[in-house]
């Protein structure tokens, strides 16, 4: 025990230090100097106050006693410690220093043991597991070439020891699919053979190429990292059989560290200092989520704040400065630690915010440094939506249908995909996936393995995604520096793609090991962060050269690997992706309904809000019925048309604030007998006002009353009696009330649900925008390329990728389609208002049409949301 002495150059200081010493006399405990360091130098004190402040919930005017006397809690050499404190104090900081001999390796980390069964090794149990898997893959018996994987991958897992890795996910996944969970493993040792076996992926490795060292290799010491999909409407249950499972003592998510970006410290910064929350509302507003610093002080300026005022000041500087802070501690998006010892024993646990969850205090990089075993359990909508589909399939058809039901390489499902209508089609619903379908053409299961990792910030900043596109089409020619390198990039016509094909360069044409080259993708992943891919570059440069490869060619090698530090993807989780994404498209293209009523069901996801999905599939020929209290359950479901087709008949969940338990006694109650009238839906499904309200303003009443307006009048006519009284009708007399305008229902349609089934808002003012001489957005393939265009629309959504310096991407949606948009920084700068907050934008640009790939690059904007009157919609925003 010491009592330590902090010394801040305060007039006290001798006072308090003769004080200590009398009382280390006492008690016979040592004192010791102490810096309670709070920053690094003397500067960054303006900052230490603000962030106090910050945790405090005040403005520096309020903050008195919580701030420091001074700047002096900061590192300081020892000439100058050594002229603050007695010698006697700093040496018996040494005392301390050498008792503190612990270091992070000593730390062992054990598996789980209880996965193996009594008598068995992991070895024999793996082992077993693996050959059963065997006999349902290939009923038939597996070729030579699998089988020498995998007893190639299980000799390695052998060497390594990793047994108990590929056990605990076998048996999360296993536990998954016993309860209906849709799930999918992906990542290069998720879509090994011997996972294909325990059935963690459905990506068959006779169709890969994959490279097994990428997750595993003898010179990296640290378990494998194996990402897993659920549903993200039912991942709870799989977490809650992990922590049931193990322990709460044993189990934890692992923590992610959110740092400060620049909305947030503009945010929190101008608090500090004493602005209101409107002013700090329209700041936020103004500069939005894309204001590039360079840009921060002219927006400033423009919304009438002083730069020369001493605060405005200090608010950009201190905002600068604490870009990049950490801001607070959040849960992982799914990574589990499981250990066979309480964790607590390793690492810092707390309980999360959640119920039911502890987590821990280290995040990712943390977990990896220390080797200790993690599962990423993730979240994925799509599988919701595709098990939520097929469900709804079987039910309609009356036969069995499940996602393994869906047949491979459809030439339709193909065709839609060269058409690009994937809208809501998982991995290639986007503006630039979309746009680059017409020109891939996809027509088999390796292209869109290429489709998912093509337009990725790696490939993009490496420079490889024209010259793919240019060999594909024919228009360049396909060269291989080597035979050994012609094997590597065959697949991807020359042009590395993936990051195992960077990996397999390294080891082809420069002598890396497999370990090796995996250090070279793991410095590729944190050269952005924290530098360290150059020690690779003389040796990259000099194998080559040793290997008869030309310097020209060993600098552009290098040039593109520095492309993939960005973001390049792995070949294994795109061909994950990619059985995802076929699926979801062959379920749009073959059970349109279906679809689109299980993407609906599954929201929030996605890149489309629910108006742009239901809007897309009525384009599609798909039919829709609106949400009625006598045919809606919670869920949107399928109901048969004349033509006994499948129409969607929206559900109550669609009905914004409408509380779900509500909607299920809604269907209890009809189950049992049909609702009479208001009165009885009230009283028999134990409805409120507010609920009612709800119902009427959404037009569900439709079935009980004439139309909205009495439906909105016998609403708030109806009292829910309870008590002896339940079940007595104490509703409002019938009052003749006028017939809504078509008008008026689409206003409350999106008031009430976001959506309409009527008509398209936009096609209300049709006349008025033609006057303007504005094109429909379907009219647009009609007119040649480089004509100036006049279009109009709602603006469903905006998009500002990193990669695309500065260039905005906005999409604007009319009654006949959807026009894209390609607004540069120039442009973006001139109309920046109308670009950002615009609901019915006008546009005047020149028509860019090719490869039936149609975009207006805007010369200048207009903003009608004036038009839209109470009609409200809202874009979704990317960056």
């Amino acid at each position: 025990t010491w009592i330590a002495w902090e010394r801040f150059v305060h007039h006290r200081d001798d006072e308090r230090l003769a004080h200590l010493r009398r009382t280390s006399a006492r008690f016979g405990v040592p004192l010791v100097a102490a810096g309670d360091v709070h920053m690094h130098c003397r500067e960054r004190g303006d900052l230490q106050n603000v962030v106090t402040c910050i945790r405090h919930g005040c403005t520096l005017e309020q903050a008195g006693a919580r701030l420091f006397d001074n700047h002096e809690r900061r590192l300081r050499e020892l000439a100058h410690l050594q002229n603050l404190y007695p010698q006697d104090l700093l040496d018996e900081t040494l005392q301390i220093a050498e008792r503190c001999t612990f270091r992070m390796d000593q730390l062992k980390y054990e598996y789980p043991h209880e996965l193996v069964p009594e008598g068995l090794t992991a070895t024999q149990h793996l082992r077993n597991l693996t050959e059963e898997g065997i006999r349902y893959r290939w009923p038939e018996g597996c070729t030579a070439a699998v089988r020498a994987t995998i007893e190639k991958e299980l000799q390695l897992v052998e060497e390594v020891r990793y047994e108990h890795y590929f056990l605990t996910v076998a048996d999360i996944v296993h536990y998954a699919r016993s309860i209906g969970i849709l799930c999918q493993g992906r990542g290069s040792a998720a879509n090994s053979a011997v996972c294909y076996a325990l059935r963690v992926t459905e990506v068959d490795p006779a169709r890969m190429n994959m490279l097994f060292e990428r997750f595993i290799s003898k010179e990296r010491n640290e378990p494998p990292d194996i990402d897993i999909d659920f549903e993200h409407q039912r991942r709870e249950e799989v977490i809650q059989y992990i922590y049931t499972k193990y322990g709460r003592r044993r189990a934890a998510i692992a923590a992610t560290v959110i740092t400060y970006r620049r909305r947030s410290a503009l945010r929190d910064v101008g608090k500090v200092l004493g602005l209101s929350l409107d002013q700090v509302e329209a700041l936020n507003k103004g500069l939005t989520l894309w204001a590039d610093s360079p840009e921060v002080g002219e927006r400033l300026k423009a919304m009438g704040f002083d730069l020369a005022s001493p605060v405005i000041a200090n608010l950009l500087r201190l905002m600068d400065e604490l870009l990049g802070f950490p801001r607070h501690l959040s849960q992982h998006v799914g990574g589990f630690v499981i250990s066979h010892r309480p964790l607590h024993e390793l690492v810092p646990v707390e309980n999360a915010s959640m119920p039911d969850r502890t987590i821990i205090q280290w995040d990712k990089d943390d977990l990896d440094t220390m080797g200790l075993l993690k599962v990423d359990v993730l979240a994925l909508g799509m599988l919701s939506a595709c098990r939520r589909a097929c469900e709804m399939i079987e039910r309609f058809r009356g036969k069995r249908f499940g996602f393994e039901d869906i047949p491979a390489e459809d030439p339709k499902t193909y065709d839609m995909f060269g058409r690009a209508e994937t809208v809501g089609v998982f991995q290639v619903e986007s503006r630039a996936q979309m746009t680059m379908l017409p020109r891939l053409k996809p027509r088999c299961f390796y292209d869109l393995v290429i489709e998912v990792a093509i337009i990725r910030p790696g490939p993009i900043q490496g420079g490889m995604v024209h010259p793919y596109l240019r060999r594909r089409q024919g228009l360049e020619t396909v060269d291989y520096p080597s035979p050994g390198l012609r094997k590597v990039l065959e697949r991807t016509l020359g042009v590395p793609l993936f990051q195992e094909q960077v990996m397999e360069i390294a080891m082809v044409a420069a002598g890396f090991s497999a370990g090796e080259a995996d250090q070279v993708r793991r410095s590729m992943a944190a050269w952005r962060r924290k530098g360290g891919l150059e020690a690779y570059r003389e040796r990259l440069l000099s194998g080559m050269a040793e290997r008869g490869y030309s310097p020209m060619f060993a600098e552009s090698i290098y040039q593109q690997i520095l492309g993939f530090s960005g973001y390049g993807f792995p070949e294994s989780h795109a061909a994950s992706f990619a059985l995802i994404t076929y699926a979801s498209c062959w379920l749009k293209c073959n059970e349109p309904a279906a679809f689109v009523a299980g993407l609906l069901n599954s929201q929030p996801m996605g890149f489309y809000a629910p108006a742009q999905l239901v809007n897309d599939a009525r384009r599609a020929q798909v039919r829709f019925r609106a949400i009625d209290v006598l045919r809606s359950g919670w869920d949107c479901t399928l109901e048969a048309g004349d033509d006994g087709e499948p129409e969607v008949r929206l559900g109550l969940r669609m009905i914004v604030g409408l509380p779900e338990a509500d909607a299920l006694r809604v269907e209890a109650c009809r189950a049992e007998a049909v609702f009479t009238g208001v009165d009885d839906l009230a009283h028999r499904a134990r409805l409120d006002r507010k609920a009612m309200n709800l119902l009427a303003d959404a037009g569900a009443l439709r079935g009980l009353t004439r139309h909205r307006h009495e439906a909105r009048w016998s609403a708030v006519g109806v009292e829910y009696l309870r008590g002896m009284l339940a079940g007595h009708a104490a509703s409002e007399p019938a009052t003749a009330l006028p017939v809504p305008s078509e008008a008026q229902e689409i206003v409350a349609d999106y008031r009430s649900a976001g959506l309409t089934l009527g008509r398209h808002p936009v096609s209300f003012l049709r006349r008025r925008l033609a006057e303007r001489k504005v094109i429909p957005a379907e009219g647009l393939k009609k007119i040649r390329d480089g004509r100036r265009v006049n279009v109009a629309g709602l603006v469903t959504h905006r998009q500002r990728p990193s990669t695309a310096s500065g260039v905005v991407f906005a999409t604007l949606e009319d009654e006949t389609g959807t026009s894209n948009l390609i607004i540069w920084p120039k442009v973006m700068d001139q109309f920046r208002e109308e670009t950002m907050m615009a609901q019915l934008l006008f546009v005047t640009g020149i028509l860019q049409s090719e490869q039936s790939v149609i975009h207006v690059i805007v010369e200048k904007m207009v903003d009608l949301s004036a038009w839209m009157g109470a009609v409200n919609t809202s874009s979704r925003d990317f960056r």
